[in-house]
């Protein structure tokens, strides 16, 4: 076909791209294709464009969103071009993809899709397969000082696992895609231990006595150098500041090969689960720094203080509206689920009123059985093929103690609970990112 003819428009081609080709945010596990076959063909096609630009890659079960946020604003404002490739996106499919924070055009979608769409027809890529070349694609062309590359889900079949990259980073170990990943902890760390490359040091966000050995003999084999960034001696005190942002004060880590010393810093991502993610940051910088990067103090400071401005994340411990104080946040497994809950402790309110949505396709009781039995609750079903029938939700939180209503939507959902709280509520949205995109 002659890419010149394409006559469809952003949408349309957002839409094509939707129904042709499998995405695991709709339908789930069998769009999940477990080896490498068709990214590597498609990149094949694109003159192999991985090789083109030097990378971090990012896994991990919780975190490594933020990670990748906060380590490519770092980057920006040392001034390096920085690509930044994450997933799922909440608003807009150009989330995913983003040169210096800005989202990529939307032509340059409708161009791609254009040029490859025989190409799509004969190899039969999943949604993510494609979005991965086209990030690719995009960072060669565009000539980046250095892609931020996140893991979409697991790390050795992963699309994105056929990069180099300077640096890995392994947030942590949770419970999540057990059905794709493995029933047990140290199953799931093995997939994610995958991104362990030859002669690439690794970064582990947390140290986890259950999994490190899977990690620690992955690197022997792969004669890499590890780093356990929660075992660094990191001194923070913690407050919020008056425009809601976190302040992180007399920031030290001793351990590190070139110390940062008492540093002051202030984080606009305020949940205070954020405090695990910048440990693993700072790590990261300090490897980049030993390898050549030119990143100041003041650098990660002026960063740190505008990731969301840099780089567009939303959806972490992010405030929708002060009347009445109503939150959100992506946490959805129960190890992000545990951060959330934690941060909502810390948060003054008289009554909480809980919107939650799940996806159909995940073990949910062990999300439920964490939830407080003094809160309201407004289920509600996210609005993808995936999304868990509302009244479905209600019953199977009913058995455990949690009440409240089902409502057709999640707007619905969250209407009616700014409606019924009170000026000293709180009013939380999550159970799933597919919630949160509904909202923010």
């Amino acid at each position: 076909m002659d890419y010149r003819l394409w006559t469809m428009d952003y949408q349309q081609t957002i839409d094509y791209l939707y129904t042709q080709l499998p995405l695991f945010t709709r339908i789930g596990a069998s769009a999940f294709k477990k080896d490498l076959t068709n990214t590597l063909a498609l990149c094949e096609l694109l003159d192999n464009p991985q090789h083109k630009f030097i990378s971090v890659h990012v896994g991990g079960t919780n975190g490594k969103g933020s990670t990748s946020h906060m380590l490519a604003a770092i980057l920006q404002v040392a001034g390096y071009k920085t690509g930044l490739y994450t997933s799922p996106h909440l608003k807009d499919f150009r989330e995913r993809i983003r040169v210096n924070g800005q989202m990529i055009s939307e032509q340059a979608v409708i161009d791609f899709v254009a040029a490859h769409r025989a190409d799509f027809e004969r190899i039969e890529p999943s949604f993510f397969e494609m979005t991965v070349a086209l990030a690719f694609d995009v960072f060669a062309n565009e000539q980046v000082d250095i892609a931020i590359v996140e893991v979409g889900l697991g790390g050795r079949l992963d699309s994105t696992n056929i990069i180099n990259p300077l640096l890995s980073i392994i947030t942590n170990i949770g419970w999540d895609h057990m059905n794709m990943l493995g029933d047990t902890l140290q199953l799931i760390a093995g997939e994610k231990a995958g991104i362990i490359k030859p002669h690439t040091p690794v970064i582990i966000g947390e140290y986890q006595p259950e999994v490190a050995n899977v990690f620690v003999e992955k690197a022997r084999k792969e004669s890499d150098s590890i780093t356990f960034a929660s075992e660094n001696k990191l001194i923070v005190k913690s407050k919020k500041a008056k425009d809601g942002a976190l302040n992180l004060l007399d920031v030290d880590i001793t351990s590190l090969n070139a110390p940062l010393s008492a540093l002051h810093l202030q984080l606009d991502l305020t949940g205070t689960y954020q405090l695990k993610n910048l440990k693993t940051v700072l790590c990261a910088v300090d490897e980049l720094r030993q390898q050549g990067f030119t990143i100041t103090d003041q650098h990660i400071a002026e960063a740190l203080k505008q990731v969301k401005t840099l780089t567009g994340l939303h959806g972490r411990w992010e405030t929708l509206s002060q009347n009445p104080l109503t939150i959100c946040d992506t946490g959805h497994n129960p190890e992000g689920m545990t951060e959330v809950l934690t941060t909502i402790a810390g948060t003054p309110y008289q009554h909480l009123h809980f919107v939650i949505g799940m996806v159909n396709d995940k073990d949910i009781s062990k999300v439920l059985i964490m939830l407080p039995k003094d809160a309201t609750y407004y289920f509600c079903k996210p609005d993808i093929p995936r999304g868990l029938d509302a009244e479905i939700l209600k019953q199977k939180a009913e058995v455990i103690g949690l009440s409240g209503d089902a409502f057709t939507s999640v707007p619905e959902a969250l209407k009616s609970a700014q409606h019924n709280a009170g000026d000293a509520d709180l009013v939380f949205v999550g159970g799933s990112t597919f919630v949160v995109a509904e909202v923010v």
